[in-house]
């Protein structure tokens, strides 16, 4: 899975993916400080369902820690876009086909109001966040109209002669955006155009289109960075304004500071969370010291930095994603190495037998029989959708 992390420059952006991944990206207060895209990996939290075994997991590809598996997720943060990015303004659209394959994004804010279009420094409250929300999303949509509109009007005149579904043409021209039949469909449903004539479509029309395909293949969470500048109030209000888009109020900078510390050995942290401790024989300076007590009086007033939760929101909200464990003894639970546990993956919902099978393994996919529930030991036809959670056995021929 892959997943975008996008603002307008100095909103905090860099300073959430380093947050997420522990990476260095540069962070420093002025437009532009991200010239290329970083590419890192962050993970989600998942229950761990070993403790029904009453033994511990051996885990592979995501750690087991406190009874919960911390799955990858691979976060990708490009340079921030201004308005009339379109139009060639700032760093214009160059590094946004690096979000190609983006399951969806993560858009960071600036929740204060502190931070011009123009990605400026200003004093909090002086900018709407609501705006930055609304020209963002124009500027997504004039990047995949773009790509919708590349030599249209050949390409369409083909279509009509041979009598193809626009559907299909469409999901021909838009699989490098990682966008599916299924999601073509559901953006044609709520856009009237001709489907028998795409040569009549007007720009408007594409436009109208690639605003629907935005909707209905990349959704977005919003993080309302630098919370600790504005109150819990206005947050709540800000919601209201740019709902049905989800919003977590965050502090990346508190995040990314709990973070280091912990594996500096000076705190105790779990991402997420709304408490920290100082180390067992930790010995803090007085900066650290008062650096970690503003993120104490944070914790407080907010309740946790928000910027996991974001993330997971995206994940298990927006893009509906369930955790799916794959075993090869439906009884204890362990792969051919006797490892109990060993991988979990995330699956959107709705995710059949067979299509998981496909998922661990292409010949696993190829040569399906039937699934087995590790729970009930029931087989699962092919079609069978998977639940969260579940821990099946894929038998396939030899």
């Amino acid at each position: 899975m892959e997943l975008g992390v996008i603002g307008k420059p100095n909103v905090g952006k860099s300073t959430t993916f380093n947050a997420l991944t522990l990476l260095d990206a540069a962070m420093a207060p002025y437009p532009f400080t991200t010239t290329v895209p970083n590419r890192g990996s962050g993970a989600v939290r998942v229950r761990c369902p070993h403790g029904e075994k009453g033994a511990a997991c051996d885990p592979g590809n995501a750690r087991c820690v406190d009874g919960f598996r911390w799955v990858p997720v691979t976060l990708i943060d490009v340079p921030g876009l201004v308005p009339g990015a379109s139009e060639g303004k700032g760093l214009g659209h160059k590094f946004l086909d690096d979000l190609r394959a983006a399951d969806g994004f993560l858009h960071v804010i600036d929740g204060s109001g502190g931070t011009s279009p123009e990605g400026e420094i200003v004093t909090p409250g002086r900018f709407d966040p609501a705006e930055e929300v609304g020209w963002l999303e124009q500027e997504l949509v004039a990047w995949i109209a773009e790509i919708l509109s590349r030599d249209f009007a050949r390409h369409v005149r083909s279509v009509e002669l041979e009598g193809a579904k626009v559907e299909e043409f469409l999901g021909a021209r838009l699989t490098g955006l990682s966008i599916t039949p299924a999601e073509v469909s559901a953006a044609l449903r709520v856009v009237p155009v001709d489907r028998e004539r795409p040569s009549n479509w007007t720009a408007e029309d594409r436009r109208r289109l690639a605003a629907a395909l935005l909707h209905a293949a990349k959704p977005r969470v919003l993080a309302a960075n630098k919370c600790d500048r504005t109150t819990p109030e206005k947050m709540a209000e800000l919601g209201e304004r740019v709902a049905p888009l989800p919003l977590a109020p965050t502090s990346a900078e508190a995040e990314l500071t709990l973070r280091r510390a912990t594996r500096a050995g000076l705190v105790r942290y779990t991402p997420g969370a709304g408490t920290f401790e100082t180390a067992p024989g930790a010995s803090l300076s007085p900066p650290q010291e008062r650096a970690l007590s503003e993120v104490r009086a944070l914790l407080a007033r907010w309740g946790s930095t928000g910027v996991q939760a974001a993330l997971e929101n995206l994940v298990f909200g927006a893009l509906h994603r369930i955790a799916v464990f794959p075993v090869e003894d439906e009884t204890r639970w362990t792969d051919s190495k006797d490892r109990r546990l060993p991988d979990v993956f995330l699956v959107p919902t709705g995710t059949t037998a067979h299509q998981f099978a496909y998922r661990v393994h292409t010949d696993l996919g190829t040569n399906f029989i039937r699934a087995i529930d590790g729970r009930t030991h029931r087989a699962l036809a092919a079609d069978h959708p998977l639940t969260d959670g579940a821990v099946v056995r894929i038998v396939a021929r030899k």
